[in-house]
């Protein structure tokens, strides 16, 4: 009866100590994620990644432990288990090198803060949001919907575009017959307008930059601009601004190319050509010799 007792008591305590757990870093998070400036964003990220990996830690720990203390309390002897496991694991071990390799790996993503659950980031070229993060792998979701798992310790290159703030870059062309700085001061009056708008200002950090004239193309001449931004707005940033830029350039005659093709069809070219020259010749003499009946 008392063993039942302290096994039921031990399994309490353990549940216990994981739901306290959970309650304090959900707490943890929701304080984190109610601030509004850059640098709480950032760090509502980093906590609710460490939130994740405390609460995987702490699930695996008072299992382990409880169930050690619920075969003791049964009079079972650990110890021989506890050898075996450790001959076993020492066996494992030199086999699983891989699966500690993903550990460190994400040990050091998660203490060294390079990417957190909630970023945009490209893993091995293929980008996506993080959703999540633990110890072994890391999941990714592409636009399209996919999910792409990685092993930490397979990752490569890691590109993280929404680390403390982020770029909106424009390439911008227009034809060749346009002047430059006419176009330059027109991007710039667009940035200012976007600035000023209520929706848009608080996701903006800086103004607009223009770098000038950054390629030719083919029937194009490529003005390169950027707008600084909070982390994940700079899409719908460059969306406002290039559906204002439009307008700003229909508003001021200024052309944007499009890509046109003339054909050219050799031989038949001529041939047409001079059938289209006899068809008024011959017109003019049915009009000067009519046919009689």
């Amino acid at each position: 009866m008392v063993t039942g007792l302290r096994i039921l008591l031990i399994l309490l305590l353990g549940y216990l100590i994981i739901r306290i757990v959970g309650v304090v870093v959900v707490r943890l998070e929701e304080e984190m994620r109610e601030a509004t400036t850059l640098d709480m964003v950032e760090r509502a990220k980093r906590a609710r990644t460490i939130g994740d990996l405390v609460r995987n830690v702490v699930v695996v720990v008072v299992t382990a432990v409880g169930a050690l203390m619920i075969l003791q309390q049964l009079n079972i002897n650990i110890m021989p288990a506890l050898y075996t496991a450790g001959v076993a694991s020492l066996a494992i071990g030199f086999g699983a090198q891989t699966l500690v390799k993903d550990i460190i790996a994400g040990v050091f993503l998660i203490l060294e803060n390079q990417v957190r659950v909630g970023d945009v980031a490209a893993i091995n070229g293929t980008g996506g949001v993080v959703e999540s993060l633990t110890l072994r792998t890391i999941v990714l979701r592409d636009l399209a919907g996919t999910v792409h798992i990685f092993p930490n310790g397979s990752i490569n290159t890691l590109a993280n575009m929404t680390k403390d703030f982020s770029y909106a870059v424009l390439d911008i062309g227009v034809a060749y017959k346009e002047d430059p700085d006419n176009v330059t001061r027109v991007i710039k009056e667009v940035g200012e307008q976007l600035m000023q708008d209520i929706a848009f200002a608080p996701k903006i950090l800086a103004p607009i930059e223009v770098f000038g004239v950054d390629a030719f193309g083919p029937s194009e001449i490529v003005i390169k601009a950027r707008i600084k931004t909070l982390p994940l707005r700079q899409w719908d940033v460059a969306r406002e601004f290039r559906r204002l830029l439009k307008k700003a350039f229909d508003a001021q005659g200024i052309e944007i190319p499009f890509p046109q093709r003339t054909i050219h069809l050799g031989e038949a070219t001529r041939l047409l050509s001079e059938l289209q020259q006899r068809e008024p010749r011959a017109r003019l003499d049915a009009e000067k010799h009519p046919a009689k009946d």
